[in-house]
Formats: structure tokens, sequence, C-alpha cells
């Protein structure tokens, strides 16, 4: 499939001059190519092609080569059967009035002088690292246009480029380029260039290749799982019967400090790594949803979240991620990320001793091949303890009175707005226990139990599922661990195997982070 996608450049002073200097010259070598052609085809010439060479060569020996041969491509593109003014025929007649004059008549001479003298073709190749002439390359991790002049002069101009939606065919044409540079396997790009109310655009013409998907899901999954504090990737190689053969995290921070252009590369570097890894192992990319993908808070009052969250765009990376997986032939899964993070960190990460955000990419990477997740016996039990359930929410009551004192006393706004926060968490998380605390009162014995559960099945029924998983997280985290989300959660272990939360509720305190006491 043949794309043409748009461009702008941004040039010093001098380089336009040199620049526009180049296009009037092609610019009129494509006349006299045009006229030329009218003529030889009335005569029927065979091979006007080499007629038309070599008399540019002639008139206009300071243009390379290939300028002359894209400058007879692009005549090629013009109507032999009719006239054809150069420059358009619209402002053309409109200059040819005698009543237009002044400021008014100035400026469509402008604008027809551009479009006549101010256009630059130079067709690609493979042999020519994708384009001799007018090359994209990186320049200190800015993409920049390599424009040559002749005798081997040529200077920089920076692309001025952004994707403008997850489908842009930008996205692609960057894996491809990055893709070409690190391989050395190049492909041929067209870039034509134009003036427009003094500015250069362009667009560039190449041809999307469709590869074969040989990678997919029924070997496993790399899961991916992004993570803003800290700023990181969590990678999990999720074999294809759901168990977790290996993972590593991938630190993010080297980014922040980095302008657009720069993160952008570093970005795709990134990508092409971890479809590199997925290639090695033989295996599909899961990764979330892109649609359903948040688009993040504003830090909740926490500067360095703040900071992180106005940085790092998750989904674009996961584009470029995608972009770059089709490219190489690797099946991308998408799943609901709904709660992934929170069965990774209750179930998965106590359970193997692996972080959360790990235990998290875990998740997606078994959802991603089919597996569903039910609630460990243990914690459903726990889910029907009312007992323990009000030792929880009198820890969160607790909690409640004391985070409005010290809003009360904080005079730093900033730090206010994370206090509330947190105080909203608190509000929303004693609601959810209170309700689960009256739903056990008024269940009658023998029918189905908090949460879904039926004593005939002894689970928790799926359509409730979620929203159990959503109260567990609340009545285990803060209770026991005496924090919203810690990092360690290895004192879950003996609540999930053993089923020992009675420990904390006789000593009505949360367990010490190295673990439960025997």
């Amino acid at each position: 499939m043949f794309v043409s996608l748009q461009f702008k450049l941004e040039l010093k002073k001098e380089d336009k001059e040199k620049l526009k200097k180049l296009m009037r010259k092609q610019s009129s070598a494509i006349r006299v190519a045009y006229n030329m052609l009218k003529d030889l085809e009335k005569e029927k010439t065979k091979n006007p092609h080499a007629q038309i060479y070599h008399r540019l060569r002639q008139l206009f020996p300071e243009l390379p080569t290939k300028y002359i041969d894209s400058a007879i491509y692009k005549a090629k593109q013009y109507p032999t059967d009719k006239s054809v003014i150069f420059g358009g025929k619209r402002l053309f007649e409109k200059l040819c009035k005698n009543h237009l004059s002044g400021e008014a008549r100035e400026r469509l001479k402008k604008q027809w002088r551009e479009l006549r003298q101010g256009t630059l073709v130079s067709i690609g190749s493979k042999s020519d690292r994708g384009n001799r002439l007018t090359r994209f390359e990186d320049l200190n991790g800015q993409l920049c246009l390599r424009i040559t002049t002749g005798n081997r002069e040529f200077f920089y101009a920076k692309v001025l480029r952004e994707p403008s939606n997850s489908k842009d065919k930008w996205i692609t044409f960057m894996a491809m380029l990055l893709e070409s540079w690190q391989t050395q396997n190049y492909f041929a790009y067209t870039v034509e260039l134009k003036l427009k109310d003094g500015e250069v655009y362009g667009s560039v013409s190449f041809e999307i290749p469709t590869p074969k998907v040989r990678y997919t899901k029924e070997n496993g999954v790399i899961a991916i799982d992004t993570n803003a504090l800290p700023i990181h990737l969590a990678i999990a190689e999720v074999s294809k019967t759901g168990e977790l053969v290996s993972y590593q995290t991938i630190s993010l921070h080297h980014l922040l400090g980095l302008s657009q252009n720069s993160k952008n590369h570093q970005e795709w570097i990134l990508a092409h790594k971890i479809v590199d890894l997925a290639i090695q192992k033989g295996k599909a990319i899961a990764i979330e949803n892109l649609k359903k993908l948040k688009r993040g808070m504003r830090g909740d009052g926490k500067a360095t979240l703040r900071k992180i969250l106005h940085n790092w765009n998750a989904k674009k990376f996961l584009q470029k991620l995608k972009r770059v997986a089709m490219l190489k032939g690797v099946e991308v899964v998408e799943v609901n990320p709904a709660y992934t993070s929170v069965i990774g960190m209750l179930k998965y990460a106590p359970q193997l001793s692996i972080d959360k955000d790990v235990a998290g990419a875990y998740v997606i990477g078994r959802r991603a091949l089919g597996f569903k997740e039910d609630m460990p016996e243990n914690y459903e039990k726990l889910l029907k303890d009312k007992a323990y359930l009000e030792f929880a929410l009198k820890r969160y009551e607790e909690r409640e009175k004391e985070l409005r004192e010290l809003i009360e006393k904080e005079t730093n706004e900033y730090k206010r707005n994370a206090l509330r926060s947190e105080l909203r968490n608190a509000e929303y998380a004693r609601k959810l226990l209170t309700h689960l605390i009256q739903s056990l009162q008024s269940e009658p014995s023998g029918c189905e139990g908090a949460n879904g559960r039926n004593p005939e099945q002894g689970r928790v029924a799926k359509t409730t599922l979620q929203s159990a998983w959503q109260v567990l997280k609340v009545a285990l985290l803060f209770p026991i661990l005496g924090k919203v989300l810690p990092r360690d959660l290895s004192p879950l272990k003996p609540v999930l195997v053993e089923g020992v939360w009675d420990r904390v509720r006789s000593r009505l305190v949360p367990l010490e982070a190295g673990g439960a006491s025997r």
C-alpha cells in the first residue's frame, strides 16, 4: 500500500535561501522537460527520456543528476493532451486582469511564483539508503531531512511532525525508518518539497509492507504493563499454559529530561527492543487496550507524579510498539485493563514473591491467553468474616479522622490536595466496607453469599468478581499493611495461603512489612 504523508521543515535563513535557489532550478527543469515531452510525443520519438535527460544536463549542469531524473518523473505526471499553466491557471488569470494593483497584486504574484518556482522533488531508491538527495536522518535525537544542493554539499532541516492519532501512518513511517537505520535494510521513499507563504512543507511517499504474522499467542505472550510511579515498564513472559516464565523491569526515568523529539526517538528504540524480545522468544505481545487505557490524573497533589504524568504518555508509546510489531510480523493482543493491577497485586505478587507491577503484567498476559482469574478460597473467606471487616472499617474511620486533622493544619496547597485525595479514598473504602457488612447482616443462611458466593458453588460469581477484587483491595492493604499502595506485598502470603488474618484482627494493628509473625 502506497501512502503520502505531510510534514513541515524548519530551516536556518541561509539554508532556506539555498533551498529556494535549488527549487527554482528544478522547477525550470520540470517545465522544460514537460514541453519537450509534449513535442516528442507528437513526433512519436522512441526513448524520449534519454533525449530529455541529455538536454536538461546541458541546460542545468549544476543540478545533480538525480534531481534531473526526478524532474522528468514530475513532468510525466502532467497531462500532455491539454495546456498546463505552471503556477496555476486560476492565479494566472487573476494576474492578467488590469484592475488588480498594489498589495493585492503583489500577494498574488508571490503566491503564483511559489507555485511555479517553489518545487523540489527527489525520487528515492533502496540502494541510495532510501533517498540519495533528500534523506531522513537522526541528528542528535532530532529527525532531520538532509538536503543535497550539489557538489557534495548539503544542509539539514528539522522535520516538524507529530502523529495526529493512533492510526496516523506517520507512526509506521518512523518505525520503518528506525528499523532501516538499525538493520541497514533500507526502503525507498520519494520526497517533494513546496513553498507556501514563505514556509517549506513536504510530503513523503512510500510503500507500507504487510508482512505475515509469524509470532502469535499460540506459543505464549510477552506482556507489558506501563507504570508511572516509579516510571517504568514491567515485562512478563507467559507460557501458552499460563505460567510465568521470566520477567524484568525497564526504567524510563532517563526519558523525563529529554526534549520531545529525543524522547520519541528513545521510545522507538525501546519499542524495537521489546518486539525483538518477542521474536527471540517466539511469542506475541500483550498490552492494555489503548481505547480503554486511562489518560491519567493530574497527580493528586504529588509533585513527582504530576511531573511524570506531564512528561510520559503511555498510550503514545504503546502506539509505537504496536506499529513496530506489525512491521515485524508479531501479533499484538490488547486486553481490557480493568482490575489487572489489583488482581496482580493481591493474588500473584505475594504468591510468587514478585513486584506488584510485574504481577500486573502477568495478569495482562494470562488475560490475553484467555485465562480467567478466580479469587483464592481464603480471600473469599475473608470477605465473609464480619468481625474482620468491622476491624478494617474501624481502621478507615480512624484514618479519616487523622486526615481531617492533618488537612486543617496543612498550609501548603499541594500537600493539602494530596491529603484530600487520600481522604476521598478512605471515604470510598469505608463506604464499600459498610455496604459489604450490611449485605452480610441481611443475608439469610443458605442463600447466595456476599459478592455473589453460592455455598453450592464455593466460588465468587463471575458477575461480581471484579467488584469483589476492589473490595478485597480495600479490606487487605491498608488494614493489614498500613499503606494504600505498598511496594512489598509479601506479608499477604500467610493470608493468601493460610488465611491468618485473625492475627491482625486480634491485635488490632497492621502486620509489619517483613511479614507475618508466627
